[in-house]
Formats: C-alpha cells, structure tokens, sequence
C-alpha cells in the first residue's frame, strides 16, 4: 500500500478477532517504532508488550473498555525522560514526542499489514504503574491494542486544512 492510501486506511478499531497476531508481523510492527526517528537518536522509549488472555481485569484497571482487551495483545510505549534530548534553551524535554512518534510509526505499520490498533491516552496512570511494574524515572504515554480488526472503518472527521493551515506568521 502506498503511503497516502495507508494514512487514509489507518482508523482507530474498536473491536477486536481472538486471532493470535503472527510473532513475524509482533515484530514488523515493533521494529517499525524502533525505527522511529527521536530527538538527537535517542531513543528515550521502551515497549512493553502484552498478551491479554488472563490478564483482562488487570488491564481494565489501565483502561476500563471492554475492547481494550479483546485484541490478543497491548502495547505500551513508555518515555524515559531521563534519557531523552533537552533543549537548551528553556529545558523542554523531546521524550513524550518522541514516544508519540514511536507509537504513530507502530500503528502505521500494524495497519499496512492488515492488523487493527487504537491509540488510548486516557488510561489510569497509577494503574498503569502498577500493571506494568515501572521504575519511578518511566512515564507512560500511550496504549494500543494490537489484533486482527473485527469492526470496519468509519467515515474520517477532520478539520479542512485551511482551518489548521498559517502560512508564514500564526
């Protein structure tokens, strides 16, 4: 698929098939984040992958949508400010950009190979800590399930470009 026709396939699924995700695609789509470009090549990020099968309740302690867990797997991407680039000038840390970036390369590729995600944002982040064990210098960004879609796109609502668009000056 071409690259404009894959930004337009791309959709949040919201429903999931029990179909175990084969470990070559687990991997294309991982390895697509690991590509990702990060402020100075850092790399600020670490992946965690989940399987959902048993581990349902816990992860609706994360996000509590039913089918946040009907896809066999979930995958956080996790920042590590810590390690990330910082700018000079007033101190902005490129961390949780670059884990943004991470995890829009991940659910690109997840979708060029026919496999359905959903960026989740608005998990539990206490919950989230204690899920996945993290040390207190990490900081979770975002989820996605990761599964054969058992739902079909809906029609795409954005904003027309002229009203997001300024050329030259705000």
């Amino acid at each position: 698929m071409d690259f404009q026709e894959l930004i337009r396939a791309r959709y949040s699924c919201r429903a999931y098939e029990p179909t175990l995700v084969e470990r070559e695609k687990l991997e294309m789509v991982l390895d697509a984040g690991r590509l990702a470009p990060t402020a100075d090549n850092r790399q600020p990020f670490r992946l965690v992958v989940l399987k959902t099968a048993g581990r349902e309740a816990e992860l609706r302690r994360v996000y509590d949508k039913a089918w946040f867990v009907q896809a066999p797997l979930v995958i956080a991407v996790v920042s590590v400010p810590g390690e990330a680039w910082v700018r000079k000038q007033d101190g902005w840390n490129a961390g949780d950009v670059d884990a943004a970036i991470v995890m829009d390369h991940l659910t690109l590729a997840a979708a060029d190979i026919d496999l359905g995600t959903c960026w989740v944002c608005a998990f539990d982040p206490e919950a989230t800590r204690a899920v996945l064990g993290l040390p207190a210098d990490a900081v979770p960004v975002a989820f996605t399930p990761l599964g054969y879609a058992a739902d079909q796109p809906r029609e795409k609502k954005r904003k027309d470009l002229d009203q997001l668009l300024r050329r030259e000056r705000w």
